[in-house]
C-alpha cells in the first residue's frame, strides 16, 4: 500500500505540539493552538507558530521567553533549516528548499495530490438547495446550491463519506390549493412544455381566489385533508407535481455540475411527526400555550419554538427535528451540515438546542450565508426582480461565448459554444464561492465574467496557459519526459510557487473545517498570481536543460492543483478558451 503524503506544514504542526509537550511537561495544552501557519511576510520565513504568545498569557510569563525556552529545546526536523524568534515571541521557521522540491516531488506522485484522509470512517451529511416542489429554482437558490455542493466536494476530496440530501419542500398547505386549482384551470399543454411554470401559476391563480373566496378555500382545504389522509386520487396528483418539478430542478442540477445521494423532502418524515411530537411531551420539554404545542426556549434566550400548531398541524421545527433522529439512526453521521440563508438562524439554534435536550450525539451546523442582490436591490418578488435561475444561466453562458469568440475567433463553433459553457457557469458559481459566505452578494456581470480580476474566467485562463506551455513543450522535445529530471528551485520566484503549491492540502482542509469554500478560492486565485510572477520572471522553453524540465514540472503541478482545486468547487477547466 502506498504511504500517504504527508504535508510538511502538518508535519510541522506535530512537532510544535511535541516540543511544547517536552518543554512545559503537565501543562495542559488542549486550548493552545500549537499549528503552523503560513508566514504573512517572507522575511519572516516560510511558516510562524504563535502559540507562545498564547502559553505566555496562561502562565502568566513572558511570551519571548516562552518562545526562547522551546528553540533551546528544539530538535530540528530535517527538512527545517533554522527557527528564529522575532517580536513578542513569534517563532518563525525556514525550510529546506531541498525539502520544498521533494514535498512537491511527492505531491506530483499522488493522485490527491497530497490530501490527507482526514473523513476516514466518518459520515457527513449535507442538507443544501431545497428548492419548494411546484415552483421554479430562482436566483434565490444558487447560494445554497454551490456552497453545499463545493462543501460536499471538500469533504469527500478528504475521505468522508459524504451523503448529499436534497431536503426539498415537498408538503404542506398549499398542495390543497394546486390540486383543486389543478381540477378547475390547468393547461394540458402548458404542463408539456413548461410544467413548473405551469404549476406556479395554478397556485398563485388558486391562492388568490382563496383570498377572495371563502368557500374556495374550504375546498382547498378538503382537498389537502383527502391528501393527508392517503386518498388515493390525490397521492397521485402529488406524487405527479413532483415527479415534473424533479425533472425540471434536475435538468439545472445537471447543467449546474450538482447530483445528490437523496432527494428526502418534508414528506418522507411525515409519518414520524406524531412520534417526535409525544417523545417532546415524554421528555417535558413540550408544553401547551393557547392551544399550540411548544417547546419554552426563552430561560436559554431563544423564545418559543411551535411544534404543533392550534389547529393539529405541524410545522418546519417537528419535521426537522423528525429529520435529525431518522438520519442519525440511520447513517450514525458524525455531524450534519444544513446551507441555507441567513433568515434562518433563530429556526436552527432552536431546533438544534431541542435536539441536543432530547440527546441527539451528532454535531449539528448551521452555514448560513447572505442574500444575494442586484446593484440596485435584494431580488425579491414583490418588487418583480426574481430572476429565475434557468435564465441566469441562460445570460451567462451567452455572454461568456461572446468572450470566447473574441479571445478565440478561429475555434470551431461547437468548441466555442462548449467553453463558452464552462465559462459562463463557472463564472456564476465563482461569484458566490469567492466571497465569504455570510457576505451579502452583489452579482455583476462585470465582475463574474472578468479575464483580469479574482474570477474563474481569469484562473481558468490561467489553466489553459499552462496547458499551452505544456504543448509547447510536447512539440518542442517530443523525446524527453520532464519527470525524468529533478525538480530544482534556484530562483527566488521558483522556491515562492514551490511554497504556495505546497499549501493546496492546507487549504483544502481549512475550506472544509471552516465551511467556507471561499478559502479554497483564495488561495487558487493567489497561486494563480504567484505562477503569472513566475512565467514572466524565468525563461521556460529557452532555459538550459534540467531548469528547462524542472520548470515544466512546476508548471504542470500548478496546472493540476488549479484543475482540482476548481473542480471541488464544482468549476470545470477548459484545456484553451
Amino acid at each position: 500500500m502506498k504511504k500517504e503524503s504527508i504535508s510538511l506544514e502538518t508535519q510541522l504542526s506535530a512537532w510544535c505540539a511535541e516540543t511544547f509537550a517536552a518543554c512545559f511537561p503537565g501543562v495542559d495544552l488542549s486550548t493552545i493552538p500549537l499549528a503552523v501557519i503560513p508566514s504573512r511576510n517572507e522575511e519572516f520565513g516560510d511558516c510562524q507558530c504563535e502559540a507562545a504568545m498564547k502559553l505566555a498569557k496562561e502562565l502568566k510569563t513572558n511570551p519571548r521567553a516562552v518562545a526562547q525556552q522551546f528553540k533551546e529545546k528544539a530538535v530540528l526536523p530535517a527538512f527545517v533549516e533554522k527557527i528564529e524568534i522575532a517580536g513578542p515571541g513569534f517563532i518563525n521557521i525556514y525550510l529546506k528548499t531541498a525539502a520544498l522540491a521533494d514535498q512537491l516531488t511527492a505531491m506530483q506522485s499522488d493522485k490527491k495530490l497530497g490530501l490527507p484522509n482526514l473523513g476516514k470512517n466518518q459520515t457527513v451529511i449535507i442538507d443544501y438547495s431545497s428548492p419548494n416542489v411546484a415552483k421554479p429554482m430562482h436566483i434565490g437558490h444558487i447560494r445554497s446550491t454551490v456552497i453545499g455542493n463545493a462543501l460536499d466536494r471538500l469533504y469527500r476530496a478528504l475521505g468522508y463519506n459524504v451523503i448529499a440530501d436534497n431536503h426539498l419542500g415537498d408538503w404542506g398547505t398549499q398542495f390543497g390549493l394546486i390540486i383543486l386549482g389543478y381540477r378547475e384551470f390547468a393547461d394540458a399543454e402548458a404542463l408539456k412544455t413548461a410544467p413548473v411554470e405551469e404549476l406556479e401559476r395554478i397556485y398563485v391563480k388558486s391562492y388568490n381566489m382563496s383570498k377572495e373566496d371563502e368557500t374556495w378555500r374550504d375546498r382547498a382545504k378538503a382537498e389537502l385533508v383527502k391528501l393527508q389522509q392517503g386518498d388515493k386520487e390525490n397521492r397521485a396528483l402529488w406524487e405527479k407535481f413532483v415527479e415534473l418539478t424533479l425533472s425540471e430542478f434536475n435538468r439545472i442540477y445537471k447543467r449546474l455540475g450538482v447530483s445528490f445521494d437523496f432527494y428526502r423532502g418534508e414528506s418522507f418524515y411525515n409519518d414520524q411527526l406524531a412520534g417526535t411530537v409525544a417523545r417532546l411531551k415524554k421528555e417535558g420539554l413540550a408544553s401547551v400555550s393557547d392551544g399550540a404545542l411548544v417547546c419554552d426556549l426563552e430561560a436559554d434566550g431563544l423564545n418559543v419554538a411551535i411544534v404543533r400548531k392550534s389547529d393539529g398541524g405541524y410545522n418546519y421545527t417537528t419535521t426537522d427535528i423528525a429529520t435529525v433522529i431518522s438520519r442519525t439512526a440511520e447513517f450514525q453521521p458524525s455531524e450534519i451540515i444544513y446551507v441555507t440563508d441567513e433568515r434562518q438562524q433563530l429556526h436552527f439554534k432552536q431546533f438544534f438546542h431541542i435536539c441536543k435536550k432530547i440527546g441527539v450525539p451528532t454535531k449539528l451546523t448551521h452555514v448560513w450565508f447572505g442574500l444575494m442582490r442586484l446593484p440596485e436591490a435584494t431580488f425579491s418578488t414583490r418588487e418583480g426582480n426574481v430572476i429565475k435561475l434557468e435564465a441566469l444561466l441562460n445570460e451567462a453562458e451567452a455572454r461568456a461565448l461572446e468572450v470566447v469568440k473574441t479571445s478565440s475567433p478561429g475555434m470551431d463553433e461547437a468548441q466555442q459554444r462548449e467553453i463558452a459553457r464552462a465559462v459562463g457557469i463557472g463564472a456564476i458559481k465563482y461569484t458566490d464561492l469567492s466571497q465569504n459566505p455570510q457576505s451579502l452578494v452583489t452579482f455583476t456581470w462585470e465582475k463574474a465574467l472578468a479575464m483580469d480580476g479574482n474570477s474563474a474566467p481569469y484562473l481558468q485562463y490561467a489553466y489553459a496557459r499552462i496547458a499551452s506551455v505544456r504543448d509547447k513543450y510536447a512539440a518542442q522535445f517530443p523525446d524527453k519526459n520532464p519527470d525524468d529530471f529533478p525538480i530544482i528551485l534556484t530562483e527566488e520566484i521558483e522556491r515562492r510557487l514551490a511554497l504556495k503549491l505546497t499549501r493546496f492540502p492546507a487549504a483544502v482542509v481549512s475550506a472544509a473545517s471552516l465551511d467556507r469554500p471561499s478559502v479554497m478560492a483564495d488561495y487558487l486565485f493567489d497561486l494563480s498570481q504567484t505562477y503569472s510572477s513566475f512565467y514572466q520572471n524565468v525563461p521556460f522553453l529557452k532555459a538550459d536543460e534540467g531548469p528547462r524540465e524542472s520548470r515544466i514540472r512546476l508548471c504542470a503541478l500548478t496546472a493540476a492543483i488549479l484543475k482540482n482545486g476548481l473542480a471541488l468547487l464544482g468549476i470545470e477547466t477548459p484545456e484553451r478558451i
